[in-house]
């Protein structure tokens, strides 16, 4: 079994492998419009949570909204650095390692990351409880990020 990669040996793949990559125009429109799609991510799934109970299997729609909402917002930082990054993995790697001032655990989005594709990929189901494990988390950082935009969007003028 392979050792679990650190964020920086994982942005350190990443740069080697050319999945981060670096865009020669800095597009504040598309962030700002990003953020409201990570939004509606979140009404969608906030929608759903009001209308479902424990058992249900739709707590995987909620988990995966946010979970796409997180990422929206990961990829629209870092687009204000004027970076584009091939896969999720890379694009949290990256989001850590230029970011630590905003305290990011790089495990929670390996785990979120990885729950996420056994969903998509391998027909895994995701409970009420899965949901709860990261419920806290998720929000939060979903919080943090799009504030550090914000403050951001606001010093370019």
């Amino acid at each position: 079994m392979s050792k679990h990669k650190t964020a920086e040996e994982t942005y350190d793949s990443c740069i080697a492998d050319g999945k981060i990559n670096t865009v020669l125009e800095l597009n504040i429109q598309k962030v700002k419009d990003s953020l409201d799609n990570a939004q509606t991510n979140v009404n969608a799934a906030n929608i759903i949570m009001k209308s479902i109970g424990a058992k249900d299997r739709e707590w995987m729609n909620v988990y995966i909204d946010y979970y796409e909402a997180l990422r929206i917002c990961a990829e629209a930082l870092l687009g204000l650095d004027k970076l584009k990054i091939e896969n999720h993995q890379c694009l949290f790697a990256c989001l850590c390692v230029k970011y630590p001032d905003l305290e990011l655990d790089w495990n929670f989005f390996e785990k979120i990351r990885t729950k996420r594709n056994d969903a998509n990929y391998y027909g895994e189901q995701i409970t009420f409880a899965d949901w709860k494990s990261i419920e806290v988390q998720i929000k939060l950082y979903i919080s943090t990020l799009k504030k550090e935009i914000e403050k951001r969007i606001s010093e370019l003028g």
